[in-house]
């Protein structure tokens, strides 16, 4: 009970509860529009790998954006940017199916891409600092944020089952169609909710000063977000092939959903507990558990054994991730808070694609096992990265 708690405190805060399900429903593209696109492409040409070249348009240019995106949500503030984008996602994606549909040349279909991923709505930076924004208590901004890593990991294990079901099962549109409704729709209306909105922080050009961000403390936490997205990008695959090679192609997704369930568990837990420790001391002891975690996968060869290993790997995921946002927002100006979210999102974002590439040489030449090694190498990266905060993280 005292968990529960916990988050309905949190969520008893006026608008606090709405903004929270709207961000929701608004980050299913996340985990839908990459796949989606694979789906679709692959099904009108026939070649994965011209679905997977659009799909890396996509990605890279969300990842180029993001930060610059999170900056024009600090000065000019969530409505007016969040409304804006999600339009030009919307219409950039509807582009991006004609595109594909009508047979229009390749090219067309890249810069619909490319300005789909370019305009994706930041809304999981958004979400974060609007909690930042309405609660005060440090204990309750933890909750906040672990209510949002769960929220993160529902979105993980739900999106790519849905884009997957509608894409096979009903049309290879469909699974996009549903995340263009849920972005678009989940975005508008969360830029709608003024009354928890974060005031714009306009950037005074007469003096040419603009707050600095603590680099000491941001690039061993961005590097640390992306070598955690190489982990993840490079366990996904190598689980399914390892899988394979065990004979249960079928058991890849019972794998892979027993981790996030893992990540799921710890993030509800972490949202509950009242930590005595700073978020600098967890995000070290989180990112070290991370590569533990990783260390005995190359050894195990059983489906079954597999799974209780990741179910317990999963476990160190939401704590690390809740404990470097915590840190973020606890050393980043109030004015370029969103700034300084959108970088770590982005890092973790950017990691994943080169993490699954990576690893799938390493299965094509060595086999699974050899493959986990590098989430391993990700993991120890980390670890290294964070063992470099400042120990004397000072609160803004």
């Amino acid at each position: 009970m005292t968990a529960l708690a916990a988050y309905r405190r949190v969520l008893a805060h006026p608008g606090a509860a709405l903004f929270s399900a709207t961000g929701l429903v608004a980050r299913l593209p996340i985990s839908m529009v990459g796949l989606g696109i694979v789906l679709l492409v692959e099904s009108s040409t026939g070649s994965y790998g011209v679905a997977g070249a659009v799909s890396a348009a996509y990605m890279v240019a969300n990842a180029v954006l993001a930060i610059v995106q999170g900056r024009l949500l600090d000065a000019l503030g969530q409505g007016r940017v969040l409304a804006t984008a999600s339009v030009v996602f919307g219409v950039a994606m509807v582009a991006l199916v004609t595109s594909v549909q009508a047979g229009w040349p390749l090219a067309a279909t890249y810069v619909a891409a490319a300005f789909a991923g370019g305009s994706l709505p930041q809304i999981g930076s958004c979400v974060r600092t609007r909690w930042s924004y309405v609660l005060e208590a440090p204990a309750d901004k933890q909750t906040a944020y672990a209510l949002e890593a769960v929220a993160d990991e529902a979105v993980f294990i739900l999106g790519p089952i849905l884009v997957t079901l509608l894409a096979t099962t009903v049309h290879p549109v469909a699974g996009l169609a549903v995340a263009i409704v849920a972005g678009v729709t989940g975005s508008l209306a969360f830029a709608a909710q003024r009354a928890t909105e974060p005031p714009p922080h306009r950037h005074d050009r007469s003096t040419g000063v603009r707050p600095p961000l603590p680099w000491r403390t941001i690039i061993p936490l961005a590097v640390g977000s992306a070598a955690l997205g190489v982990l993840f990008g490079a366990a996904e695959v190598t689980t399914v092939a390892f899988a394979e090679e065990q004979g249960n192609e079928a058991y890849a997704g019972g794998l892979l959903a027993l981790w996030a369930l893992g990540s799921l568990v710890a993030g509800f837990v972490t949202g509950a507990v009242s930590w005595k420790r700073g978020p600098a001391v967890r995000v070290r002891w989180g990112a070290a558990a991370m590569a533990c975690a990783m260390a005995p996968l190359f050894l195990v060869d059983s489906v079954w054994v597999m799974g209780l290993v990741l179910l317990a790997g999963g476990l160190a995921i939401a704590p690390t991730l809740v404990a470097t946002m915590s840190l973020t927002e606890q050393v980043v100006p109030s004015s370029r808070l969103t700034e300084g979210m959108a970088i770590m999102q982005t890092g973790l974002v950017a990691g994943v694609a080169p993490g699954a590439t990576i690893s799938g040489f390493v299965v094509d030449h060595s086999g699974a096992s050899a493959a986990y090694l590098v989430s391993l190498a990700a993991g120890l990266v980390a670890a290294l990265a964070a063992q470099t905060l400042p120990r004397d993280t000072t609160p803004r």
